[in-house]
């Protein structure tokens, strides 16, 4: 998999890059990630790339023409998907990470300042994501979690690839709780059940604990 990521702030990326499961994927060469700075675009000799918005308001807005040319210098083939991280977008959800875990290329737009230009977003941005219900100063942390979103989805690149598949979210609910050595922690003991040896009974626990935990803590997963 290709990701090339658009940012004016490419710096933010290197120690992420280098470090856990995405720098495992990288070495394994399931995924190659390029970092293109839209600053490298510019038109004029400060590297400009915002402007005060047509019709006044406070902030700035990002010029279309850096990433207009930060998009062709990429290169793209029809239908490579081109993901904008903004408030207005759908929710990123494990639906979503799957989704964009089995193609070829992708190319993740970040953006600054209070927007970008609405015409990119018309004409070269095929999906735009959320991560929730607040903001953050930009997209480059938005593209890091989806780089590691999909990453970990990769073959070869977790030792074990049914941790994934029963994370939180993969089927729906939320995870069971999990215990590891020691056997006792601060006079707190792990379940028996799950020192029992019996998986049937295990597994049947922990369905029952991951379907609780999610009755509680965020009922709006469960089925109907």
């Amino acid at each position: 998999m290709i990701i090339d990521v658009l940012t004016l702030f490419p710096g933010m990326f290197r120690g992420f890059l280098e470090s856990s499961i995405v720098r495992k994927a990288i070495e394994a060469k399931a995924i190659n990630v390029y970092l293109t700075d839209i600053r490298d675009f510019a038109f004029n000799k400060h590297r400009q790339t915002d402007d005060y918005p047509y019709g006044g308001e406070a902030g700035m807005v990002m010029k279309p023409e850096p990433v207009y040319e930060a998009l062709r210098f990429l290169d793209m083939e029809d239908g490579c998907p081109v993901i904008y991280f903004t408030p207005q977008g759908r929710k990123l959800d494990q639906e979503v990470v799957r989704e964009y875990a089995s193609v070829q290329r992708m190319v993740l737009l970040c953006g600054h300042y209070k927007e970008i230009d609405q015409r990119i977003r018309d004409k070269f941005v095929t999906d735009e994501i959320s991560l929730g219900d607040y903001i953050i100063s930009g997209g480059e942390l938005a593209s890091m979690i989806m780089i590691d979103a999909v990453a970990r989805l990769q073959d070869g690149v977790l030792n074990d690839i049914a941790s994934a598949q029963s994370d939180s979210f993969e089927d729906g609910e939320l995870d069971c709780p999990y215990y590891t050595r020691p056997e006792v922690f601060l006079d707190m003991a792990v379940p028996d059940v799950l020192l029992s040896g019996d998986h049937k009974k295990i597994q049947k626990w922990r369905r029952e604990q991951a379907k609780e935990l999610t009755r509680k803590r965020r009922p709006d997963l469960m089925k109907s």
